[in-house]
């Protein structure tokens, strides 16, 4: 390069490049002088000061940015350098943000707060031909798009022929130098990876770097390619007759969509062993404990050994269902190739419809805002858009949440493309915005930040139009609400109402600002009426599949609370690489998802997570029959949900002695017995067996099924299956399909007339609806009892845990809320233990699994561990207060048992968190919540579940609140007095105060005293340790504790004084013992 003599300066850092004249020495040219800037966030010129200076918004590495993106970043980015991350000071004329106090500088008040105008020519988005792109290192080049220089383009926005989801359009930088220093650019064509569509919509970006350049290269050589076969025709289609039986599973398209992952024997082997060496300590500490009574405190003693028996046998129904668990993997490029191979051809997917359900009841607990994310999360979904359909059921027939779900399939029309264009995560804008953004991590697109931005605008107005709609409802006329056109609202009288159904999405003629079709919403109201009972969230959730099943029927169901939004976008994708496999799918009842959360405190004091349970325990029943149904987050084959049973395998011809010739008489003896047991076996698989198993056609051909289709099946009679679904010919016939579909010859009038026949409040009477079909009747925990009875009718289930977390909802992190929530649970299990359903006598000859079994039964038996729990509690306070304990004298044979089981103990659980990948924080939280839950909630949902299946005494409950509130985590800290916080109270006070009175015993009596002492303290620490989360729950953030807890600790107080001034264990029951002093006190 030649400089003429000049020296040359500058910064890489800074970007800025500086000739000094020789002749002119105190003239230094600045950046701008030299070359151009241009903002890499948005590719808009860098503005020029009013000071006639370049504008530099980071003054550690001048990384060019322009005035607009610099004020977006403070104001809703991470307010710091995209480049360096060093927080951006504030500018002369920059309105104020969070925690520019700090900074010094001089005030700018006239623009302290100016947060200015949207629409402020300021705010608006420069559109218009492609971004011109400027260079200056070594030398200064300027490129602009007027000058008609063609880029190399790569685009990443589709997988194979199209644009990967995951990548956003790039550029080649310009090409080094020759001999002269200076940067010249080859004359190249554009390269795209479609060459025929338009190079416009994809845009360009301003930087490429080398290492990611590679990166793609590499993946893209590592893909999996399909086998082209040898033996094909003229056309490319492979002739089955002269493919080799052995090729095909080299086919990708024809491998398993997924897989199991053991854990791996290293860890899994010593597991097992610890189990089975516990259980042999076990043995030995109940036959010490046994044989070895306190008989100066047999009471306790017995007391006591009764509490550990009770412990070890719920520790094995816990323990052992967890002996094989496993991981899956999916493969999701395998499911395209399988089923999408033809799209290219324009012809249609080939992948299942999936119907998606969201259930709420009362939009004041459970926000309209939430619920609205959830379904944009359902129409955007990463999944062909005619095969999704979502159904929102409104229990409590709100108006608001009608307006609401209206506003919301209005900005779908702008929010869905949004998503799809540029393969954001997560699809629920909420928390989508909620992210900060780092504009060089993946170096996004300039068109990108700008829709970004104008979609944030979109989104907050919805904000406002839905908060609006909320403050209105606050206040309801008395004569109810009416609509647009002036008739009342049909459920201003929310117990009697008629059913109501409205589609907002998926008719002709409504596509989105595309002009792409959307996915289907269905708005679903269903009748109640007076006299007749609705069975809660189960029988809504049981209209909604008679619902779909006229207007949609999907083979496949999702369903998801409100405030579940679906977190990846392949979460669908996910579930049927199981449910649509070949090779293993057929018997897939459901596909469950962990459930995750969002705005929980980081050290999930209350185990909102749950970590313990998703991550340990539900792998381990994944490896025998499936998990178990929680009640959101779960995909479910329609046919399952209909009562059918799974279907089997005609099992291979076991080893007989048919080889042996035909005159051996005891051969021909076990033929015909061999012959009448089968037929006899068939005979009663036929009455045993319901009609399911008929309606898997292809089955039959491909897995050898037994019974023959339903619909070919003469003993199914149309009067049966009325008998059985109801009195709905629609629905009827559409249960027949086990691929799904609708009536081609009926009108859609006619099918929104039977839609609303089928919600009508006495559709269910004199059917199985709740009974063998559906959700299941008869607890609060209809999830349980839903997925128990698939399991029992052969069905199998298979837990899903992809990298990215499928669903995330928001859990109650206050202690009264989380209480109620468990209460709730508890109760659900009280109920099925106490009705016909329960897993100790109810499923037996079926497909149930006897591991899955011992799950079920700790599942509804874990609430009667609440007596035991809060009487072992108790012995320390008795102990310490009496001077008894529950254990004789130690012997060394003792201690070495002791000390055997709670090593094994502690082992068993440091194994599990290895294999389940779980923190020693969460699983410590999970053990403490096991003990406030299991001393309050389990309680007193034992109690409520005993007056209502005994006394006939109804019990309600209210939602859980779900929304959030102006601080971070305020709602932890809120104090909400409950009955459920009495046990715990009471056993915390009493054992504290047991510890002071041993404590103030032992410095009584003296040394000797303080040896006995040490087991009693361990015992009352452990329980305290225990409570100690709801003790913090009680006191929160306040510098003093509530007045009623105050109260209530007074009054214990004075109980437990009054108890230890009856006792006395400073006196002996003999009087006071006198010993010789040596004074003569006769003198």
């Amino acid at each position: 390069m030649d400089t003429g003599g000049r020296l040359v300066a500058g910064s890489h850092n800074r970007n800025e490049f500086v000739l000094i004249n020789a002749d002119e020495i105190g003239r230094i040219k600045s950046v701008e002088e030299v070359s151009g800037e241009t903002c890499q966030i948005c590719g808009d010129e860098v503005e020029i000061s009013v000071d006639g200076e370049l504008f530099v918004a980071c003054n550690e590495c001048a990384f060019p940015v322009c005035r607009t993106c610099y004020e977006y970043e403070r104001k809703e980015g991470s307010q710091a350098c995209p480049q360096c991350k060093t927080r951006y000071k504030r500018i002369k004329g920059s309105p104020r943000v969070e925690g520019d106090e700090e900074e010094d500088e001089t005030d700018d008040l006239e623009h302290e707060f100016d947060y200015g105008n949207p629409e402020a020519p300021g705010f608006k988005q420069r559109v218009g031909g492609v971004p011109s792109v400027h260079a200056s290192s070594t030398g200064s080049t300027t490129i602009s798009s007027s000058q008609g220089l063609e880029i190399p383009l790569l685009t990443y926005n589709e997988e194979d022929t199209q644009i990967h989801y995951d990548r956003q359009a790039i550029i080649i930088p310009p090409f080094p130098g020759h001999g002269d220093g200076t940067h010249q650019t080859p004359n190249v064509q554009p390269r795209s990876m479609v060459p025929e569509k338009d190079i416009a919509l994809y845009g360009y970006g301003s930087v490429a770097w080398r290492d990611r350049m590679e990166e793609w290269k590499r993946r893209q050589n590592d893909k999996v390619q399909v086998v082209d076969h040898q033996h094909s025709s003229d056309n490319g289609d492979l002739d089955s007759s002269e493919m080799d039986p052995d090729l095909p599973m080299m086919d990708e398209g024809r491998q398993p969509l997924s897989r199991k992952l053991p854990i791996s024997s290293s860890k899994i082997s010593p597991y097992r062993l610890i189990i089975i060496l516990r259980l042999v300590v076990l043995g030995f500490f109940f036959h010490y404990r046994i044989l070895h009574p306190v008989h100066d405190a047999y009471g306790l003693w017995m007391t006591s050994v009764i509490c550990e028996i009770w412990f070890a046998v719920s520790w094995i129904l816990d323990q052992f269902p967890k002996w094989y668990p496993i991981e899956r993997e999916t493969y999701l490029d395998r499911l395209s190739l399988r089923y999408e191979r033809a799209l290219h051809e324009g012809k249609p997917s080939e992948l299942a419809s999936v119907d998606i359900f969201v259930s709420t009841v009362d939009p004041m607990k459970e926000p309209p805002l939430i619920t609205a994310n959830t379904v944009l999360s359902i129409l955007a979904v990463d999944y062909p858009v005619d095969k999704v359909s979502c159904y929102v059921s409104d229990d409590g027939a709100a108006m608001l949440t009608f307006e609401a779900l209206s506003e919301t399939s209005e900005f779908a029309r702008k929010w869905v493309p949004f998503c799809k264009k540029f393969s954001i995560e997560p699809r629920a804008p909420e928390w989508y915005f909620l992210q900060k953004m780092d504009y060089l991590k993946n170096k996004v697109h300039p068109a990108f930040v700008r829709e970004r931005r104008e979609m944030k605008r979109e989104y907050d107005e919805f904000k406002v139009r839905i908060n609006c709609l909320v403050a209105m409802a606050e206040k309801v006329p008395e004569d109810g609400w009416t609509m647009q056109d002036g008739t009342p609202w049909p459920g201003n009288n929310v117990k009697d109402h008629p059913g109501m159904i409205q589609v907002f999405l998926g008719h002709d003629g409504l596509h989105d600002v595309e002009g792409n079709e959307l996915p289907r919403l269905v708005y679903v109201s269903r009748e109640k009426r007076p006299g007749f009972e609705h069975h809660k969230k189960a029988g809504a959730m049981n209209s909604l599949v008679r619902v779909s099943a006229v207007l949609s029927n999907a083979p496949y169901l999702l369903n998801v609370d409100c405030d579940h939004y679906i977190n990846n976008s392949k979460a669908l994708r996910e579930a049927m690489c199981f449910m649509m496999d070949p090779t293993s799918g057929k018997k897939v009842g459901y596909v469950q998802f962990p459930q995750r959360f969002d705005g929980i405190d980081r050290h999930d004091r209350y185990s909102n997570r749950n970590v313990v349970f998703f991550d340990i325990n539900m792998k381990g029943l994944d490896g025998l029959q499936g998990p178990i149904y929680v009640g959101t987050g779960c995909a479910f084959r329609r046919q399952a949900l209909y009562g059918y049973d799974a279907p089997t395998k005609k099992k291979p011809p076991s080893k007989t002695c048919n080889c042996w010739p035909k005159w051996c008489c005891l051969c021909c003896g076990s033929r015909k017995k061999n012959e009448g047991k089968s037929k006899k076996d068939k005979k009663k698989k036929s009455k045993h067996r319901d009609a399911s198993k008929q309606i898997h056609a292809l089955e039959t051909i491909e897995e050898r099924i037994e019974e023959p289709n339903i619909a070919r099946s003469p003993t199914i009679s149309q009067e049966k299956l009325e008998k059985k679904f109801g009195q709905s010919p629609v629905f009827v016939a559409s249960t027949l399909s086990e691929d799904g579909g609708v009536l081609k010859e009926v009108s859609s009038t006619s099918l929104l007339k039977e839609a609303i026949h089928v919600i009508s409040c006495g559709y269910e009477d004199k059917t199985e609806w709740g009974k063998e079909v559906g959700w299941i009747y008869g607890s609060v925990t209809e999830d349980i009892l839903t997925g128990f009875k698939m399991h029992c009718r052969g069905w199998r289930s298979v837990y899903c845990t992809p990298k990215r977390p499928a669903f995330k909802g928001s859990a109650p992190i206050n202690l009264s809320d989380r209480l109620h929530q468990v209460l709730r649970w508890a109760l659900g299990s009280v109920e099925i233990f106490l009705s016909k359903h329960c897993p100790i006598w109810y499923g037996y000859g079926g497909g149930l699994n006897w591991l899955e079994r011992l799950s079920y039964i700790n599942s509804v038996v874990y609430p009667w561990t609440s007596i035991p729990l809060i009487v072992y509690c108790t012995l320390p306070a008795i102990c310490l207060l009496t001077g008894k304990f529950i254990v004789p004298e130690i012997s060394n044979y003792a201690s070495i048992v002791f000390m055997a089981l709670f090593v094994s103990i502690a082992l068993t659980g440091i194994l599990e968190m290895q294999w389940g990948r779980v923190g020693i924080d969460d699983w410590w939280r999970n053990e403490q919540f096991w003990v406030i839950g299991g001393a309050s909630s389990h309680l007193f949902a034992l109690v409520q579940g005993l007056l209502k299946v005994l006394g006939g005494v109804n019990t309600n409950f209210t939602v859980t609140s779900k929304g959030g509130d102006d601080g971070d985590f305020s709602e932890l800290y809120m104090f909400k007095w409950t009955s459920l916080l009495i046990p715990p109270t009471t056993l915390l006070i009493i054992n504290i105060v047991g510890v002071v009175v041993g404590v103030a015993d032992a410095i009584n009596n003296g040394y000797d005293s303080w040896g006995p002492l040490f087991g009693k303290l361990f015992f009352a620490f452990w329980v305290i340790m225990h409570l100690y989360p709801f003790l913090k729950g009680l006191t929160g953030k306040q510098e003093r504790l509530p007045t009623v807890i105050v109260i209530w600790s007074i009054l214990l107080a004075s109980i437990v004084t009054l108890l230890w001034v009856r006792i006395n264990p400073f006196v002996s029951r003999d009087g006071p013992i006198l010993e010789i002093c040596g004074l003569n006190c006769d003198d």
